[in-house]
């Protein structure tokens, strides 16, 4: 059945106007406009966050690179990914590889990354004896090699040269160009809030006298810009002759894999595989062959599972890899042989947040900013916020993800048990007393 592009409505300010896609649709779906279409240079800027580092147990400081498109360009690249979409699950079926690329899918029918990871540990408890590797690719969306996405894309489409309006998209996310962010808000003498209230970043006749200066393009052979609505659909383009070729490596010794975006699973039966370094040779052989491939491999998992039993055997393939804590990490869940929680890492980063959010209330000295405060610790990181509404839709909160990851497990895993006791930890952190002086201030 077809199905309409996912179109958004956002409300950052770019070097274009806002405006509704109903307004532009007879533009962005005319593929001869598209081939002649213009496209805006990217807004460029880094996110800095922390994340869990298994090794020292502490959260380390790391950086994203995000990259956002105009108005008008995103819904051209939301258009085409959804047409690319459509065309690469009709692929997969034929491939029968429909189940092996998980991520960014329209046609799995409202499954997550929770159904998932179910599906992975479920098979893994039904064989009892097998080997688990988990691994992912070395900066991923910065090494896709661009001849060979196009080689993919021609072949997806089943043509020689890709058409005019298909080849404009590709030309403009593939020899991308950007503004630093920085150089805006700094250009404007304003904060980046204050900058999206903005009609226009920039001015046009200012964008026209700047943009010779102080853009920025990739010159490289490769990379894809993270961000923007097309770039996920391209990558699992790239990774079709992988996935068929993998997948029919594994299935053939009754085995599974999985692959979201960079990340990947081999579940590999043992009295079915004779030789697991021979077969990881093959493996590596065909990674080798897919260009702007590297696997990571500080970060690559091997497993042994013999009754319940998980024993971490990364040496067995890697000598430079030393055998860690026997637990397997996927999607956002461990998996120590017998049960499955949500991974250590998540919910350090909601409890670290929770008493973040919980220290400002504390320091707090104004009434009107600790009743804003006190409201948001209850609505982000407790039951209170199940169903917390915003922008007149149900969002929830990290505990509604951790209900309905438990519905999907079922009673018997211990998903909820580390947050089971998060109203305790909220009251006792809050300073009671304190807060009340300052709620008994007059307003």
């Amino acid at each position: 059945m077809k199905t309409e592009p996912n179109y958004k409505n956002k409300k950052y300010a770019h070097f274009d106007r806002r405006a509704d896609v109903n307004s532009l649709k007879t533009l962005i779906e005319s593929p001869k406009w598209v081939a002649k279409h213009g496209f805006y240079p990217f807004i460029h800027y880094v996110i800095e966050f922390k994340k869990f580092n298994n090794k020292t147990k502490k959260l380390k400081p790391k950086k994203r690179h995000v990259y956002y498109s105009s108005h008008i360009d995103r819904y051209i690249y939301e258009l085409y990914a959804h047409k690319l979409n459509e065309v690469y699950n009709e692929r997969l079926k034929r491939d029968c590889t429909n189940k092996c690329s998980i991520a960014y899918r329209n046609n799995f029918d409202k499954k997550s990354n929770i159904h998932f990871a179910k599906e992975v540990f479920d098979y893994i408890k039904q064989i009892e004896s097998s080997y688990v590797i988990i691994g992912d690719f070395t900066s991923f969306f910065d090494k896709l090699d661009h001849r060979y996405l196009k080689e993919r894309l021609c072949d997806l489409l089943n043509v020689e040269e890709l058409p005019e309006d298909y080849y404009a998209v590709y030309k403009n996310i593939t020899k991308f160009s950007y503004f630093e962010l920085d150089y805006l808000t700094k250009a404007n003498n304003i904060k980046y809030k204050s900058l999206n209230k903005r009609e226009r970043v920039l001015e046009l006749n200012d964008f026209r006298e700047k943009k010779y200066k102080n853009i920025k393009k990739n010159t490289k052979s490769y990379g894809i810009p993270q961000g923007s609505p097309i770039s996920a659909v391209l990558s699992n383009v790239y990774m079709i002759d992988f996935d068929r070729k993998i997948n029919n490596l594994i299935t053939t010794i009754k085995g599974i894999y999985r692959r979201y975006s960079d990340d990947f699973v081999m579940v590999i039966p043992k009295n079915e595989c004779s030789n697991i370094i021979e077969l990881w040779k093959i493996v590596s052989n065909i990674i080798n062959d897919i260009q702007g491939l590297e696997l990571q491999n500080e970060k690559t998992q091997v497993y042994s599972v013999e009754n319940e039993k998980l024993t971490n055997c990364n040496d067995l393939l890697f000598e430079e890899c030393p055998n860690e804590n026997s637990i397997i990490n996927y999607l956002g869940f461990s998996f120590n042989g017998m049960n499955i929680r949500i991974r250590d890492k998540t919910i350090i980063k909601y409890y670290y947040r929770m008493r973040r959010r919980i220290r400002k209330l504390n320091q707090t000295t104004n009434r009107s900013k600790a009743i804003a405060l006190l409201h948001q610790v209850y609505e982000k990181y407790s039951t209170t916020g199940f169903n917390r509404r915003r922008d007149k839709k149900i969002r929830g909160n990290f505990l509604t993800y951790v209900n309905r990851a438990q519905e999907v497990f079922g009673e018997n895993e211990p998903i909820s048990s580390k947050t089971d006791n998060h109203l305790e930890i909220i009251n006792r952190k809050i300073d009671k007393d304190r807060l009340k002086r300052i709620l008994a201030q007059k307003s």
